[in-house]
């Protein structure tokens, strides 16, 4: 078993392609056999087309117990980063048992490109990094020249999405999602003969804008120790992983900065949240947390800021600990405004006297 520390990253691996490729599939293989790994799920799809969250937690052990499988069902999370994604990456990182490793599987229709782009949050990227992006597709469909075992589910799938570009044909998707792979899976091979499969792998190669390992692959059933581990910091790695949608603005995500706000006790806690929403509208304020200290109160009070939504809760005594707002607040790079951000939630200060 491999030893990690505090200082290590986590590896996270994405796990990609279309609807019906088998991704959930190798995830409940990956957990049956996880090498000695405490392992974390996050599974993102959309309404009830495709994966079922409770099908992984029905897989649940020790190794990966049920708190350690999230579904996340409100969109594509590279779209929905500070809503979802980033809080989700933050919960399973501060479980009491760190997880060691986590297994990230992308919608049916998913563009991996921005999710990687993600990993580059402040307040992840220095602890988590993406192990190696793999990519499953339909050896039968894919040597028949489709993309999926049943392209009608694909198409309803795309069309209950109001986050994805109804119009990207799904060769580009197909293609985007074999661009950004380390390895490339190919599944269900009981369903072809051996000149589909290589027909099928040939399809692949030609495709790929660099070698790659394309593999075989039967009932999920493929070795971890090729899937995992690969330490690919493929968020390091994007200029090698090309896709047809770089450079739109739809699925771009900006370079972002984070700034800590050290402040006294806060007068009025509802006059805070609304110099918060205002900052979010006026200052491209993505994302407030922190621990407020409001006066006459002896509990501090949790804030947790999405936009304008904004969530407060008293979770504990100050106790010992000095009675200190620290807000961090993360906004685009290019819009943050140090000064403006201060002035705007200092001027919630209680007086003195």
């Amino acid at each position: 078993m491999t030893i990690r520390t505090d200082l290590d990253k986590i590896p996270v691996t994405v796990i990609t392609g279309f609807l019906g490729a088998g991704k959930t599939t190798l995830i409940r293989h990956l957990m049956a056999n996880p090498q000695g790994r405490r392992l974390a799920v996050l599974v993102n799809e959309f309404g009830t087309l495709g994966v079922d969250g409770d099908i992984l937690k029905s897989c649940a052990d020790e190794n990966c117990p049920a708190e350690n499988i999230v579904e996340l069902a409100n969109g594509c999370i590279c779209c929905t980063v500070a809503d979802d994604f980033i809080p989700t990456v933050e919960r399973l990182m501060a479980l009491p048992q760190r997880p060691e490793h986590i297994l990230i599987e992308t919608s049916g229709l998913a563009l991996p490109k921005p999710l990687l782009k993600a990993f580059d949050w402040p307040s992840i990227r220095s602890r988590i990094t993406v192990d190696g992006v793999i990519t499953l597709a339909d050896a039968e469909a894919v040597a028949q020249g489709r993309f999926a075992s049943d392209p009608g589910a694909v198409d309803a799938q795309r069309l209950a999405d109001d986050s994805l570009d109804h119009d990207t044909p799904l060769a580009e998707v197909f293609e985007d999602q074999l661009s950004c792979a380390d390895i490339v899976l190919l599944s269900k091979t009981d369903l072809v003969n051996k000149a589909g499969l290589e027909h099928a792998r040939t399809i692949v190669t030609e495709i790929a804008p660099r070698p790659l390992p394309v593999l075989p692959m039967r009932d999920g059933v493929i070795d971890p120790q090729i899937v995992l581990g690969l330490g690919a910091a493929a968020e390091d790695d994007l200029a090698a992983r090309p896709s047809h949608h770089d450079g739109h603005d739809e699925h771009e995500h900006e370079d972002f900065d984070s700034m800590v706000i050290d402040l006294p006790e806060i007068a009025d806690p509802d006059r805070l949240v609304a110099a918060i929403r205002t900052l979010a509208r006026e200052q491209h304020i993505l994302r407030v947390k922190g621990y407020v200290a409001i006066r006459g109160k002896p509990m501090r009070l949790l804030l947790q800021a999405v936009g304008e939504r904004v969530r407060t809760q008293y979770d504990r005594p100050w106790g010992t600990q000095p009675r200190q707002t620290r807000l961090v607040v993360i906004a685009e790079h290019d819009h943050i405004d140090a000064t403006a951000i201060h002035a705007a939630l200092a001027g919630q200060v209680a007086p003195r006297g």
